[in-house]
């Protein structure tokens, strides 16, 4: 049995390297140490090629780029990525290809690079459209290089552009939050992320706050933000289909659909993630151990797997660290995953993909959950109700067990 349905899967490749990290950032990412993109590139690549003679050349469906900043990777080498996936891989003619990027990468000349390279997704990194609250985020940009490379994206040949935008910032006002995205929403992109700022434990932010340095975000006026978005942005003709996505019509992120319809998807680069043949695993998160563990993988010149198992992984050498996924596991995240489509989900649909009949599985915790009001059915769809998008995390629990 194959590893890979016939459907296919997406990948995901991880650029680790940034010209400055920003203080709220957790991500894999790294400044200081671009000597280390020569050899990156080349490991990268070898990955590529090694996972597809592993996998048998599986189709791929959508590819992402993140990190990390794709973009300030050197001319040439979102290109050369690009040819070794296609020589890995038969990419889908209608593959979703996105490249996150700094607004100060983009320029019209870079975006029509990457269009002629095959990327035709771009998610532009904005977070905020207050100067003040960009120099505390650690944004190199300002204001008005972000509305510029927006532009930049769309005379470069770009239809089909994300804007990034956080929330619930320290210091923010709920005037800065509805000037932003008025101008923001004014541009018309095809698609908007919503995030709420989270403080990671080991991040300058979080340190700062601890410290007293700066003061705790304000949750409810974070959850204020929230409502007022979805008000403006249903009013500009976004459908809200995920949690913290909107898009116009048919513009929706077909590479996060895939992690939140739980389909298989490969990662690749320092810390990448997979989710494939029953496992989840990832990549060794150092640069330095990725690049000599992909080469000793290269060296024993493997061969191709009729499926996963713990003595499989423990011989693919960039792999940093793995886990089971039992079918119980599976089928609470197909559960938590799918009701952040705010949709709904197929339920039949669903349990046909995990091979676990889920309505009965979680008969009691879909009833408890439907007489509380957190969930409610839209025909043959059960999706999250509309006061339970910021608490959906009390809905998705019910379902770890």
């Amino acid at each position: 049995m194959s590893i890979i349905p016939p459907s296919g899967m997406s990948l995901y490749v991880h650029v680790p390297f940034c010209q400055t990290k920003c203080p709220y950032c957790d991500f894999n990412t790294y400044q200081g140490i671009e000597s280390l993109v020569p050899s990156y590139l080349t490991a990268l690549t070898t990955e590529l090629r090694l996972w597809g003679q592993t996998l048998e050349h599986p189709r791929v469906n959508t590819v992402f780029f993140g990190g990390g900043t794709p973009s300030y990777l050197p001319d040439g080498g979102i290109a050369r990525v690009m040819d070794a996936i296609n020589s890995a891989f038969p990419v889908a003619g209608d593959a979703e290809i996105t490249i996150e990027a700094n607004p100060g990468d983009i320029t019209e000349w870079s975006c029509r690079g990457w269009l002629n390279q095959g990327v035709n997704r771009l998610s532009i990194g904005v977070q905020s459209l207050d100067n003040g609250l960009l120099r505390l985020l650690g944004r190199r940009h300002d204001a008005q290089g972000a509305i510029q490379s927006f532009r930049n994206a769309r005379a470069g040949g770009f239809s089909n552009v994300n804007l990034d935008l956080m929330y619930g910032l320290v210091n923010q006002t709920m005037e800065q939050w509805q000037e932003t995205l008025g101008r923001l929403a004014a541009l018309e992109p095809s698609h908007i992320s919503l995030y709420a700022l989270t403080l990671e434990e080991g991040t300058p932010l979080h340190r700062w706050v601890q410290q007293g340095e700066l003061p705790e975000p304000d949750q409810d006026l974070a959850a204020d933000m929230y409502h007022h978005a979805r008000e403006l942005l249903a009013g500009a003709s976004y459908h809200h289909y995920e949690i913290s996505n909107w898009a116009r019509p048919g513009l929706a992120s077909q590479h996060n659909l895939a992690y939140w319809l739980n389909r298989p998807y490969l990662g690749v680069g320092p810390g990448a993630h997979s989710c494939l043949g029953g496992y989840r695993f990832w990549d060794a998160t150092s640069p330095r151990v990725y690049l000599e563990r992909v080469q000793r993988w290269a060296d024993i010149c493997p061969q191709p797997l009729s499926g996963l198992d713990d003595d499989a992984l423990a011989a693919i050498f960039p792999v940093g660290g793995h886990e089971g996924i039992g079918r119980d596991l599976a089928a609470a995240e197909t559960m938590f995953l799918g009701l952040r489509l705010l949709d709904g989900m197929d339920l039949e649909g669903a349990s046909a993909r995990v091979g676990v009949d889920l309505a009965g599985k979680y008969r009691e915790e879909i009833a408890e959950s439907l007489e509380l009001g957190l969930l409610e059915w839209e025909g043959s769809r059960l999706r999250l109700t509309r006061d339970t998008y910021l608490i959906a995390n009390q809905v998705f629990t019910k379902f770890l067990g």
